[in-house]
């Protein structure tokens, strides 16, 4: 079997694609915010892909699915920092709308590599 590389790993990628959208917003808001509500921000969407290259550095497959599931967390997590941002008028509803899109889809995305991982569990 061969091993494939991270950076391989479609969900992976996109997730940090996401981020750094994230990131470029943040870095736009008023000091406050970007210190307080913009920090939790990053910090929930960086965590995305690195739960995912954690658990991809698990031996077991079921550490890999249990870090893909923290993944899973911290993608609710920064939908809901991405709602208290809106609510504030920290980013447009356009791009809020893109980026929750965008977020939906990864949902998917991941539950999908979840299951894929390891032999089936049912």
């Amino acid at each position: 079997m061969a091993y494939i590389v991270i950076e391989d790993v479609k969900v992976y990628n996109d997730a940090i694609e996401i981020a750094e959208v994230i990131y470029k917003r943040v870095m736009q808001f008023p000091s406050f915010d970007r210190y307080s509500l913009g920090k939790q921000l990053m910090e929930a969407a960086d965590s995305i892909a690195a739960n995912i290259s954690e658990g991809h550095g698990r031996y077991f497959f079921k550490e890999n699915r249990n870090f893909c599931f923290y993944a899973r967390g911290s993608l609710l997590e920064t939908k809901t920092w991405l709602c208290k941002a809106r609510k504030r008028n920290l980013i447009p509803e356009d791009e809020f709308s893109k980026l929750i899109q965008d977020l939906n889809t990864l949902h998917y995305n991941l539950n999908m590599y979840i299951n894929s991982i390891g032999p089936s569990t049912k």
